[in-house]
């Protein structure tokens, strides 16, 4: 019998006596800006990913110099929930350390870019002392946990936050190399005895993602995630969770192995099982999740490849006893809910409208400096969304005065004005740092969004929802394939166009465009959009109509996304 080929990065984890490998050395030797490819897995771990400026690789090949390296490096805020302290302190280390911005991500966490090696120890440290982690916010092992942001909206969502939390705490690595290298903590020399109860030696086989859902809202798009809890309430009381299981985006062009998935719902546990149930799901994909191949290591395929009765069998065989039935609910919307708000503690919340996350000062809008001087009087919370926004929390009459004339001063309440389908839009990252994108994303969307809202306007849909999210490449980031349109990147200037998601995040949608050039796209869109604003029926959702109308064929298995959908 042959023996089973792991992975790479399975032999980098045993041998990287958890998760230190020769980072520290790494960091000492001043001669490079660059660390080893094997610290660079390891460094996810720790929150961090080694980059580099892609809009100058060619020049500095040319001149013979190294790429111009820098890292990313990723908060943890569990839910979402961060104080105006730690706003300030992300705010000061984006100028410190980074490249005079930041980003709020699509999973509720802060990241900073453009951090050089030298800096990196500091930062990291600095960002501890603001009692906030990088560790667990990349790797692979359980990433920050996700929930609606909003606990002051009801009794639910603040006792939904608190198992959100409680879940993070108790995924999060035991592993002494964090403390070890970033904060000084005492060396270990030797890791005999050190264990990692939940993780074990080699970690999961790739990243693990958890978020909590509180229907009506499913702004965290919780069929995305590879476990789900979606919050069931009963005489205004909070009386469990329905578990999902093996939703997953990520895929890979012309891999047809490789496919976005809907999590399937396990079944309904009382409150109190829900960290439980999370350490037990996590186990089964560390002990069955594939090690052999990472683009095939998610716990989709763990699920698709034995079906949700063995998944339902085995947890309950761990846990020692039944999954009741799932409990009815219904989810309405996605997306976050713009302006004020009031909340149950007779306070209010704003939220503001973040083009793709970005924290940064343009001409005419001082997004970054009013979000600066609001902090700095503010005294709730300042709370990131699942759909890269902020929503500024817990601010009472008088405040709210004061939060409103600054909006105004530094012209951020004009953005706020845009297009319900702009203010329902998502980018990653991608270039010029993400080292996997294939195209533009983040810096394209903006002005494509202008031409697709001049259409929106003509046809008399500018206060139409329509989720539009693009990404660089198919690893899906910003969650796409649940779009009702999605522009996926193929090819430098070049894009898949996915129609038909569900606008509750509930159906993958389907190609129906390959390699289109982004300066077509909206040509191509205009004929359905002005279909979709004569046609449709009343509440009927863009993903819903393509698919009614037969402008593309229904996806029901995300396997199916690599076809042509498009109807004949």
């Amino acid at each position: 019998m042959s023996e089973v080929k792991l992975s790479k990065n399975e032999s980098i984890k045993v041998a990287s006596n958890y998760l230190r490998g020769t980072i520290a050395e790494g960091l000492a030797n001043k001669s490079t800006e660059f660390v080893s490819k094997d610290d660079e897995q390891l460094l996810k771990f720790h929150g961090t990913y080694q980059q580099d400026d892609r809009d100058v690789r060619i020049e500095r090949k040319r001149a013979g110099l190294e790429k111009a390296f820098s890292f990313m490096i990723r908060v943890r805020v569990p839910g979402g929930v961060s104080t105006t302290a730690q706003w300030l302190e992300m705010d000061r280390m984006a100028s410190e350390y980074g490249n005079e911005n930041f980003k709020l991500t699509t999973r509720q966490a802060y990241q900073l870019h453009g951090v050089i090696k030298r800096n990196l120890k500091q930062t990291i440290k600095e960002i501890n002392d603001t009692a906030m982690d990088t560790i667990a916010a990349c790797g692979d092992v359980n990433r920050n946990v996700m929930c609606n942001p909003n606990p002051a909206l009801s009794s639910i969502h603040g006792e939904t936050l608190k198992v959100a939390q409680a879940i993070s705490d108790h995924l999060t690595p035991a592993t002494g190399a964090y403390h070890e290298i970033w904060l000084d903590g005492e060396k270990v020399e030797s890791s005999e005895g050190e264990v990692e109860p939940i993780y074990g030696k080699t970690y999961l086989p790739r990243k693990f993602k958890i978020c909590m859902a509180i229907p009506p809202s499913n702004d965290v798009d919780i069929y995305s995630q590879c476990l789900g809890f979606i919050a069931i309430e009963e005489d205004g009381k909070l009386v469990g969770f329905n578990v999902t299981v093996g939703g997953g985006m990520g895929m890979h062009h012309g891999q047809e192995k490789t496919f976005p998935r809907i999590a399937d719902i396990l079944g309904f546990i009382p409150v109190d099982k829900a960290v439980e149930v999370s350490e037990e799901v996590v186990k089964i994909q560390r002990d069955f999740g594939d090690r052999t191949e990472r683009k095939h290591a998610r716990l989709k395929y763990t699920i698709d490849d034995r079906g949700i009765e063995w998944f339902k069998k085995e947890i309950e065989g761990r846990l020692g006893y039944k999954i009741d039935e799932a409990r009815p609910f219904e989810f309405k919307s996605n997306g976050d809910t713009y302006g004020w708000v009031k909340t149950e503690d007779c306070k209010s919340q704003l939220t503001i409208f973040v083009e793709n996350g970005r924290i940064v000062d343009k001409e005419g809008y001082l997004l970054r400096t009013g979000l600066r001087e609001i902090a700095k009087v503010h005294k709730g919370d300042m709370r990131l969304s699942s759909n890269q926004n902020i929503i500024i929390a817990g601010v009472d009459a008088e405040e709210k005065i004061t939060i409103d004339t600054l909006i105004e001063k530094y012209g951020i309440a004009g953005n706020q004005k845009r297009s319900a389908a702009r203010l329902n839009s998502m980018a990653c990252v991608a270039l010029p740092t993400c080292g996997l994108s294939l195209a533009e994303s983040e810096r394209y969307l903006p002005s494509l969004m202008n031409d697709i809202e001049e259409i929106l306007d003509e046809v008399g849909l500018t206060q139409d929802a329509i989720t539009i999210r693009m990404t660089g490449c198919p690893n899906g980031c910003a969650r796409p394939y649940i779009a009702e349109i999605a522009f996926v990147g193929r090819a430098p200037g070049k894009y898949n166009i996915h129609l038909g998601g569900g606008f509750t995040g509930n159906r993958i949608g389907g190609i129906w465009k390959r390699s289109v050039k982004g300066d077509e796209i909206a040509d191509l869109l205009r004929p359905v959009l002005t279909r979709y604003s004569t046609e449709r029926k009343v509440g009927e959702s863009f993903g819903d109509f393509v698919i009614r109308v037969g402008i593309i064929h229904e996806v029901t298995h995300g396997s199916e996304v690599h076809k042509e959908h498009e109807s004949v």
